[in-house]
């Protein structure tokens, strides 16, 4: 057998009996008919074999020569089926029942994953997904079905339809660990999807009847939102309960689990985060997965409802290519509040079909979870895609919740990947788009914020800690990642605040004034080195570095410009209520000056300076001995701004950015995912099969996420 021993290692056991040997015939040439007691054996025996990797490359690679023609990959997917199948029929089904379909999920795990990495084609013929014609099958079993859609209805079949309980959860983790990958085909491919992909699993996922799908989402996300923890009584499993066998506790994985140690493990990240739960992390990234999957299907006839937008009229002729419709993707936007059973407050019926979930304790565990980047995808999937889930964050009255993790994560931004920044800061734009939020966040009060280091920050608004993050964001990225994107959302979020101000408070108000500044002052060292380059030349010239330039130049532009607007918002709007802006302008009005006559500033800047001579007037009236406080300059504009009439100011139309996802999303979110999902589950993948993302560069460094914005007054950034 080579490299698979064939050596007893059980006192007192037949060699044909144990461990060592079963696995040796599994991935040898000797071919096992499905009907055969050898997976009885194979399924029923306690795996207590340590071998170190290089023996289970070794098992791996035999495996896979001889599969063609023993097809025990197809053989033990079959006998998985029917473990679930006995599992989810009775629910009374004794330990060993379960422990079988443990055992075969994980050895098809490990051998399945060897084949998807290791795979040469496009072709899903060469998994050999299939029983040989000559096999003889049990009766009422259909040898010509589907091996995957088989396998995969099973598989959700178990996970939505059973409950986490003691006795079942090794099963449940064990098979999203299977689904992880069974669905990491895509690994293989590039981020575009294309209509020679091979997905065969996740397309049988996609495939299944949608009470089935909407079960397996109400699954999942009960999952993540319970949290199941990993049951302590061991007499449960006795596979764990040997002396000298890894605990439950020490290894998540199966009854199989000591099967094979590194690289097909499946441990819990040992990071020290309080948050992380294996099931529900799984959980998410199985969803996550199958939200975001597109697959590229070539038409062989005209269609409709397609989501490719490269095609020109309203149905796609023979041979162009659509994105089919991802079930779990509509099931997970549709989903409703369990509060509002069947009926909503306005009394119409929702459909039965609908997910029902607890919206409360989904929305506190993501509050839980937010430092975490797949609670933020999810966050973000839920607020985008999910009208009603984002209706009931938007009416909480403790929006704390959500967003002061979301603003400390923003605040260590240096510790976080770019994408992460991203997600959260969309999420920001998304919420700020809804008048009622940004007036409610001016409501709520922190009585302290000790994570902020840079100033004390006592008794201030969660508005005001807003508009201080998200400045501060500006001015990190201004000196770190000089990414234009994330400029645009921030200030992008501030315009769609800015109306709503409400005693915004001295420090917020301090630091957008120095904003502008701050952009002023990369704006004028543009404009000096273009000023530079046409002084010596004479022009600015046609070559890279003048249009690059040129093009950076016109970006601060418009950057400025919408600062301008946004405090023409606030003294438009909510001049009254923003005292200590009034002052920040007052304190810093030479920073306008440079700007008056600039053409695409001059109206802006005007009212800017129609409020500071309105102010500086009624100080200038006042006689007082000595110098003006800060104190009671501020009390003096507090008490002129009952007398402020808005009247001679030049109206400008409110800025409104809403955010607008990509037409293809599944191009920066299943590269993102995976890329979480195989550093935080510790499922190892050969680096050099992975064309999903490129491998050499680190998180950060992934594929931009291009965001779209709908404004009517929105410049050309």
């Amino acid at each position: 057998m080579g490299a698979v021993p064939s050596t007893p290692r059980l006192s007192g056991a037949r060699p044909q009996d144990t461990a060592d040997y079963l696995i040796g015939s599994f991935v040898g040439e000797k071919t096992f008919p499905i009907g055969s007691d050898f997976w009885q054996k194979l399924l029923e025996l306690p795996l207590n074999l340590h071998w170190p990797t290089h023996r289970v490359q070794e098992a791996c690679k035999l495996f896979a020569q001889n599969n063609c023609n023993t097809r025990h990959l197809t053989k033990i997917l079959i006998h998985l089926s029917w473990c679930l199948r006995e599992c989810v029929s009775n629910s009374g089904a004794p330990s060993e029942v379960y422990e079988k379909a443990v055992n075969a999920v994980y050895i098809s795990s490990v051998f399945l994953k060897y084949l998807i990495e290791n795979a040469q084609s496009n072709s899903i013929e060469e998994f050999h997904l299939s029983l040989n014609e000559s096999e003889p099958a049990p009766n009422g079993f259909e040898t010509d079905q589907n091996i995957e859609s088989l396998v995969m209805h099973n598989v959700l079949n178990f996970i939505g339809s059973v409950e986490v309980s003691p006795k079942t959860y090794l099963l449940h983790h064990e098979l999203l660990n299977f689904m992880l990958v069974a669905m990491s085909t895509q690994l293989l491919y590039g981020p575009a999807p294309g209509p020679t992909d091979m997905n065969p699993f996740i397309d049988a996922a996609m495939a299944q009847e949608s009470s089935l799908v909407g079960l397996v989402v109400r699954r999942l996300l009960l999952n993540y939102i319970i949290r199941p923890r990993i049951p302590y009584n061991s007499t449960s499993y006795p596979v764990f309960s040997g002396g000298s066998q890894p605990g439950v506790l020490q290894r998540v994985s199966s009854a199989a689990a000591t099967l094979v140690l590194l690289p097909f493990n499946y441990l819990v990240s040992s990071t020290g985060d309080g948050t992380r739960n294996p099931l529900a992390d799984s959980s998410l990234h199985v969803l996550l997965i199958l939200n975001y999957y597109h697959k590229c299907v070539v038409g062989d006839e005209s269609l409709t409802d397609r989501s490719d937008d490269s095609a020109t009229s309203d149905s796609l002729s023979k041979g162009k290519t659509y994105f089919s419709d991802n079930p779990y993707c509509k099931a997970l936007g549709n989903a409703r509040d369990i509060e509002f059973d069947r009926v909503d407050i306005e009394g119409n019926a929702h459909s039965g079909s609908h997910v029902r979930l607890p919206f409360a304790s989904l929305f506190d565990t993501l509050g839980m979870c937010l430092a975490d980047e797949t609670a933020v995808l999810l966050l973000y999937t839920l607020v985008h895609g999910n009208s009603d889930f984002l209706e009931y964050v938007l009416v909480r009255t403790d929006l704390d919740t959500l967003l002061m993790p979301i603003l400390e994560t923003l605040y260590n931004a240096s510790k976080r990947t770019s994408n992460h920044i991203y997600i959260l800061l969309i999420i920001l734009l998304i919420l700020s788009q809804d008048s009622s939020f940004n007036a409610s966040i001016h409501k709520i009060v922190l009585p302290s914020i000790p994570w902020y280091q840079e100033h004390l920050l006592h008794r201030t608004s969660l508005g005001s800690l807003m508009v201080i993050i998200l400045i501060r964001t500006v001015k990190y990225n201004l000196s770190k990642l000089r990414d234009l994107y994330l400029h645009t959302t921030c200030l992008a979020t501030l315009a769609n605040m800015a109306p709503h101000f409400h005693h915004l408070s001295a420090y917020a108000s301090q630091r957008l004034v120095s904003l502008f500044y701050m952009l002023s002052r990369k704006y004028n060292k543009l404009a000096e080195r273009i000023d530079d380059k046409m002084g010596k030349s004479g022009s600015l010239g046609q070559d890279s570095l003048a249009e690059d330039l040129s093009a950076e130049l016109h970006i601060y532009t418009d950057f400025l410009r919408i600062v301008l607007e946004i405090l023409n918002a606030i003294l438009t709007y909510a001049l009254p209520r923003n005292p200590e802006v009034v002052y920040a302008i007052m304190h810093r009005q030479e920073v306008f000056e440079p700007f008056k006559n600039h053409p695409r500033f001059s109206e802006l800047i005007e009212n800017i300076y129609m409020v500071l001579d309105f102010f500086n007037s009624r100080i200038d009236s006042q006689t007082h001995d000595g110098e003006w406080s800060a104190e009671k300059v501020l009390q003096l504009i507090i008490m002129n701004c009952r007398s402020w009439r808005v009247e001679g100011m030049k109206m400008f139309t409110q800025l409104h950015f809403s955010y607008e996802q990509e037409s293809h999303p599944e191009e920066f979110f299943t590269p993102y995912i995976w890329r979480v999902a195989l550093s935080q589950r510790g499922l190892s993948f050969d680096p050099s099969a992975i064309n999903l993302f490129p491998v050499d560069l680190p998180i950060e460094a992934s594929s931009r996420f291009a965001l779209n914005f709908k404004d009517t007054n929105m410049l050309n950034l």
